[in-house]
């Protein structure tokens, strides 16, 4: 029985999951060529405008990034050296925003704002600050290395078609001036040769644009620390947002539901304190009838304590995952193969996030995929924890497109931790998340 690959397409040589062919599947490969074709042919207004509005931003930006680093090389030993770097680097971070404006207006790329500076007291910790600024250094490398980019943009949107019409026309202008020239080999080289250069005008524009882009998204943005810190910030207050519902709809369940219970029992047991002491004896009956009412509704708010207080910390954790986790699996709608591989026990706060996504990702299959199985494996090494869930459902699950799993890719960063998802349209679908297994 031959392997297929992801998604249906047989490997080299085999039989599609259809029964037919390799060979069957031409149709659909040409289809992709043409595709791609089109793809390589197509090039955006905005990229050929970028190619040719960004020549003089290039040539502002590298002629004043080459200017600061020579004059600061130079002046760095004078008392005006130092306030000249302070001052070129803030103009750096401008030149920036307005290069951030131009890739996001034109390119579509839009790249985040770094965060700005600090602005401590004194005029010398401000000078500090913007000397040792990480973003207005990378703002530089990234006017140096545009000053070519741009250069070599506007040749391809520009300067290289002019050249290529020359070309296709040579046979003409050579002869505007010489009619009585006869043809040679020269004309169909000029044309054909200007048609071929003409042809990969539109793969260059798009591949500058390509490295523009790029560029701008490493050097123009925050850097990675930066970035880490507002992941950990968003899922900080994503988590706090969440605890607080949580502490709402849970006081909120205790008053109305909770309480009230306690207070029927506590007006049950009245009565059958009223009913052992009446003048003419106890009334047995009616104290029978009292104490299977309290009994009931002391089971039932036993019930819902349960309920309510099982989010808050699972008791079969107490034990570690080793004996949680085969509970969970146990109990969950669809039958689950579990494949534990714990070497050491992570950090309480790491199991519960493990313990809670495992559930989850239980649960959404059983609401969701139609599967009729699913796989929990549960591995410790290296100081990481890697969870994965798979299951032969439908497919089609993504981060972003419901509510369970963004849950979970915001659960997951605030301990340093992230999803990956995998689910092609038909299945199977397989959802694997990593995190360490301490905190620091």
């Amino acid at each position: 029985m031959t392997v297929t690959e992801r998604g249906g397409e047989p490997a080299a040589g085999g039989v599609s999951h259809r029964g037919h062919p390799t060979g069957a599947n031409r149709p659909s490969a040409t289809a992709s060529e043409a595709v791609e074709r089109r793809r390589y042919l197509s090039v955006r207004g905005g990229e050929w405008a970028f190619a040719v509005v960004g020549l003089p931003f290039a040539l502002l930006g590298g002629v004043y990034a080459l200017a600061v680093l020579y004059a600061g090389a130079l002046l760095s030993l004078t008392v005006v050296g130092l306030p000249f770097v302070v001052a070129a680097l803030l103009g750096a971070r401008r030149l920036g925003a307005l290069h951030r404006w131009l890739a996001g207006r034109l390119l579509g790329e839009y790249v985040e704002a770094p965060a700005g500076l600090r602005r401590p007291v004194g005029v010398f910790a401000r000078g500090r600050v913007v000397l040792s600024d990480p973003v207005a250094w990378r703002t530089l490398l990234y006017l140096v290395l545009r000053l070519p980019l741009g250069v070599l943009g506007f040749a391809a949107a520009v300067v290289l078609p002019l050249g290529c019409g020359w070309l296709v026309g040579f046979p003409l202008w050579v002869r505007v001036g010489d009619g009585a020239r006869p043809a040679g080999p020269l004309d169909a080289v000029s044309v054909v040769l200007g048609l071929v250069v003409l042809s990969a005008v539109p793969g260059a524009v798009r591949a500058l644009s390509g490295v523009n882009r790029r560029l701008a998204r490493l050097l123009l943005g925050p850097g990675r620390a930066q970035r880490r810190v507002r992941e950990l910030e968003t899922a900080r207050a994503t988590l706090l947002a969440d605890n607080t519902d949580r502490l709402r709809r849970l006081e909120r369940d205790l008053h109305d539901g909770t309480q009230a219970r306690l207070v029927a029992l506590a007006i049950t047991l009245s009565l059958a304190e009223d009913a052992l002491t009446p003048p003419a004896g106890p009334d047995l009956g009616r104290l029978r009838t009292l104490v299977d009412r309290a009994r009931g509704q002391t089971d039932d708010t036993i019930t819902e304590l349960r309920r309510l207080t099982r989010g808050i910390h699972p008791v079969a954790l107490d034990g570690g995952l080793g004996e949680a986790l085969p509970s969970l699996a146990a109990t969950a709608p669809v039958p689950v193969a579990l494949r534990l591989d714990l070497g050491e026990r992570p950090h309480p706060v790491v199991e519960r996030v493990v313990y809670f996504c495992a559930a989850e990702l239980l649960t959404n299959i059983a609401k969701h995929s139609g599967a009729r199985s699913a796989e929990l494996t549960v591995r410790t090494a290296d100081g990481r924890v890697r969870l994965s869930v798979r299951d032969d459902g439908r497919g089609g699950a993504a981060v972003g497109v419901g509510t369970g799993l963004t849950g979970l890719a915001e659960r997951l960063a605030a301990v340093d931790g992230a999803i990956r998802v995998d689910s092609p349209p038909g299945g199977p679908t397989v959802v694997v998340a990593e995190l360490p297994t301490r905190l620091p």
